[in-house]
């Protein structure tokens, strides 16, 4: 594994500083700042960003995209994390399902759904999780039974996030019996279905906080039609852990805390004693660090490569910071917590503590991950 250093060219830091200026423009004054991919969904925020050439960057020009590197990209989202942006309704679509449909869709398809994602208008979310699964995605037990012109899909799927609101959702269910197939990992399919569809029940899972963005997903016998089969038949898992190298190693396993971070310092930052001058100098150093990590996988998806086991380990070690971060400006502020308090650090602080125990299991819980790379460094 080889995490090569890199640094952003001229270009790309001057696309940061206009991404500031829109952010700037058009974020209210007294904008409360969403923790990274947990920003609001605001489908008004994402068509606008969209004008700008600025969802689906990575879409060529002949699908409505802007065409551009994976690190220009990089550096959009960046922008967005770090000002806590809502963009919730078209991250899924652009982050994942965009490539996905590059790299194993049809034509049909590509033509179908890359321009609406590119224009902010069609909003995914992910079907892997399942009951009693966590993270082991080969243990699937979602079925889809091959009938006549598609598939009929039943089974459950569980922290959908925002499929109350999405209008599809990229489903990996199994398509041949695993006794059939001989191996966990083969028989499995990726299907795209319709969320307004019959047979699709989306009911919420409030969250410790009140927040309802995460749902459980029940498929009663969904008619999914051939055309919407993603990729080829029985390759879904090659095809979910390629897509993997995407989720995992984004700014969004970082910058969840970086609003907290700001705001402690507008509130602790003209009264640092030495305690508070280490805690800040760490989170700095490390966020810093992990951040040059996310760049070196950037760059090698910008060349083609697949980086699962690199992105595992920036996604491992970028939750974990963002935990640790928590606690350190928590202990650093003293107090109690309060999230009706009159600082936004106060209130962004209740938020965090009551959200940091998901971040680690979202996107692949600690435990797998280390597994993933344990397994790539004694090959």
């Amino acid at each position: 594994m080889i995490f090569a250093p890199s640094a952003l060219s001229p270009e790309e830091e001057a696309l940061r500083e206009e991404v500031r200026s829109f952010l700037a423009g058009i974020l209210p004054a007294d904008f409360r700042p969403g923790l990274g991919l947990g920003g609001r969904h605001d489908p008004g925020f994402t068509r606008a960003l969209a004008a700008q050439g600025w969802v689906g960057m990575s879409i060529p020009v002949s699908y409505g995209g802007a065409g551009a590197s994976t690190v220009r990209r990089f550096v959009v989202v960046e922008e967005l994390l770090a000002a806590g942006a809502p963009i919730a309704a078209h991250w899924i679509a652009e982050r994942q399902t965009a490539p996905a449909l590059l790299r194993f869709g049809t034509e049909e398809q590509r033509r179908w759904f890359l321009p609406r994602i590119a224009a902010g208008e069609c909003w995914f979310s992910l079907g892997m999780s399942e009951p009693d699964a966590g993270s082991d995605l080969a243990s699937v037990r979602t079925t889809a039974t091959r009938v006549d012109g598609g598939w009929r899909v039943t089974g459950t799927k569980v922290w959908t996030t925002n499929a109350h609101l999405n209008h599809f959702a990229v489903v990996l269910c199994r398509t041949t019996p695993e006794a059939e197939a001989g191996d966990r990992h083969a028989g499995l399919s990726q299907l795209i279905v319709d969320l307004g569809t019959d047979g699709v029940r989306v009911s919420p899972i409030p969250l410790i906080d009140g927040e309802e963005h995460v749902n459980e997903v029940v498929l009663d016998g969904v008619f999914v039609p051939d055309e919407r089969v993603l990729g080829e038949v029985g390759k879904g898992w090659a095809q979910v852990t390629a897509e993997l190298a995407h989720e995992r190693s984004g700014p969004d396993r970082y910058l969840s805390v970086l609003g907290l971070y700001r705001a402690f310092l507008e509130v602790h930052g003209d009264d640092v004693d030495d305690t508070r001058a280490a805690a800040i100098g760490r989170v700095g150093a490390q966020m810093w660090t992990i951040r040059q990590l996310s760049l070196a996988v950037a760059r090698s998806l910008e060349q083609g490569e697949a980086p699962a086991v690199e992105a595992a380990l920036v996604k491992d070690v970028g939750t974990t910071f963002e935990q640790q971060v928590v606690e350190t400006l928590r202990d650093a502020a003293g107090g109690e917590i309060d999230p009706e308090g009159p600082t936004m650090f106060e209130r962004l602080l209740a938020e965090c503590v009551l959200n940091a125990p998901t971040w680690t299991l979202r996107g692949g819980t600690t435990e797998v991950l280390r597994g993933i790379a344990a397994k790539a460094l004694t090959r």
